[in-house]
Order: C-alpha cells, then structure tokens, then sequence
C-alpha cells in the first residue's frame, strides 16, 4: 500500500482522547439524520424502521435509544425505558459531530428523557426536527403516561418543523373528533397555530370523507393532501407511521422542500407496503425501497 496512504489512514485514526483531523476530510462532507426512539426487537418499528429508511434514501443514519422493547408484529411483551442520563450522553456524542441536517423522535415514555431531549435539541435550530408524536394507537389506546404527554406539548412541539400525528394523535392534542375532511383540517390549524410548525395528520384508516390511504399537510398557509391507492391485504403494515416520519426526514435533509418531502415519504411508505414479504409464518416485515438519487 502507498506509504502516503498508510500515513493518512493513520492519521485519520480515531483514539479516545482525539478526534480525527481535517487530513481525514477525503470526500465532500454529506449529510445525515437521526433518529431518537426505541429499539424494535423484531426490526420492523422503531430505530430499525428509522434505520432502513434513512438507508433507504442513501443516508448515513445516527441513533439514539429512548427505549428497548421486547416484540414482534403480534405483541410488545416488554419495555425497558433508557435512564435519562444515558439519553443525553447518546445525544451528546453525535449532535455537532455528525452533519445531522434532519432528524425524527419516536415514542418518548420517559419525562426526565424528553426533558433533556428538548434541551439539546433546542440547541440545534439547524436540523430540521421531524416530531412524530407517538401517544396514541391508531386503536384509540393510550400508549404513554400524561405527564409524558404534557412533556411532549410543552417542549418538545415547539421546536419542530413538522408533527406527524396520527388521527386519534391529532384529537388528542387538538381537543376535536375528526370525522371528515374538514375535521382534520380544521385540527391542523389549530395545531399549527398552537405551536408554531407545520402538521402532517396521517390517514392510516379511514375517517368519514377521507380516501382510506389520505395524509393531510398544513404548513400554515396552504393544505396538501396526498393519496395513495389502497393496497388490499398487504402482507405488512407494522412499521408504517415510523417509517413515514424518517422518510419524511431523510427527504428533508436531502433539501426537498416540505411538500415534496411529504410526497416522497409516502411514496415511499406506499412501495415498503406493496413489497412487504413473510419472514416467519403470518409475520410479514415492510420491503426494502431504494430512494437513493
């Protein structure tokens, strides 16, 4: 090997105590996203949801875990919560090393955790902050605790460029019952106006005169709706509403602008569906989609 490439290789070497130096710079420096959220044991939600959709577009993809979680398309059958302080030193080793231009949050049970999360990422205005507030199942089931929720309205929504609640999501932070079109636009506006970024409510099912694969995006001027065809009896959809807010962030750091992120995003959801494949009997994972430019 070159003895000038050795040298270099060495000095790009990464001990304890140094970070590597410019000499490593071989290539333009690309972007990156992030994603903060919880471990899926089963790959098919969560960080590795996130992971293979920020791979997906092409992007290296940074993570921190807010939980572990013991589960399969069928069932969680354990939550084991990160402490908090783990958390942040997460978030302090890659946030203003890595060139994170995007990012998600996942589900965040933990008050301490979402507290601190908020604190660094109040530091950052330059990373676009996809926030998928994961409070509700699509089920009407409540999946974390209130004063985790207040948590999550009080500091972490403020800081996004867009939320992306699912509909019984959106009822719980607008206050409204969305039963047709106007419903969900209406609550759009209200959570636009309440705090501050754009809304993407995603369909998921059926509601009224919504198409059944029908998300609604308000960016605080205008609305665009986006529709998919119905994809009858899909061999998976576990994994779906995660997926959607890191394609949504991955389009993001790529520097499309919101509505054609929110475009690209499904489609890309829209094909994971239609390539979805068994990997066990009856449990089916999302296919791989190569959005890569």
């Amino acid at each position: 090997m070159d003895t000038d490439l050795n040298r270099m290789l060495e000095d790009c070497a990464v001990r304890h105590d140094q970070r590597p130096t410019t000499n490593c710079q071989l290539s333009t420096i690309k972007p990156c996203c992030l994603t903060i959220a919880g471990s899926d044991s089963g790959g098919n939600a969560g960080v590795q949801a996130d992971l293979r959709a920020f791979h997906a577009y092409g992007l290296h993809g940074c993570t921190v875990f807010a939980a572990l979680t013991a589960q399969n398309p069928f069932a969680v059958s354990a939550i084991h919560p990160v402490p908090a302080d783990f958390v942040a030193a997460q978030l302090d080793a890659v946030l203003g090393v890595y060139a994170i231009a995007a990012l998600k949050t996942g589900m965040l049970a933990d008050l301490a955790a979402i507290e601190i999360i908020a604190d660094r990422l109040a530091a950052h205005p330059e990373i676009a902050k996809v926030i998928d507030p994961v409070m509700v199942a699509t089920s009407g089931a409540k999946l974390i605790a209130d004063d985790a929720v207040a948590a999550i309205k009080a500091h972490l929504l403020p800081l996004a460029t867009v939320m992306t609640p699912n509909i019984p999501e959106a009822e719980a932070l607008s206050g409204k019952k969305l039963n047709s079109r106007a419903d969900v636009r209406e609550a759009a506006k209200v959570l636009n106006g309440e705090y501050g970024c754009a809304v993407l409510v995603k369909g998921g099912h059926a509601v009224g005169d919504l198409a059944a694969a029908e998300d609604t995006l308000y960016d605080g001027k205008d609305f665009l709706s986006v529709t998919m065809p119905w994809i009858a009896d899909p061999v998976s959809t576990h994994g779906t509403g995660c997926s959607l807010a890191a394609a949504l962030a991955a389009e993001l750091a790529l520097g499309h602008d919101l509505k054609s992120a929110v475009e690209g995003a499904k489609a890309y959801v829209h094909q994971a569906i239609a390539n979805s494949y068994l990997v066990g009997e009856n449990c089916g994972v999302l296919g791989f989609v190569n959005r890569s430019r």
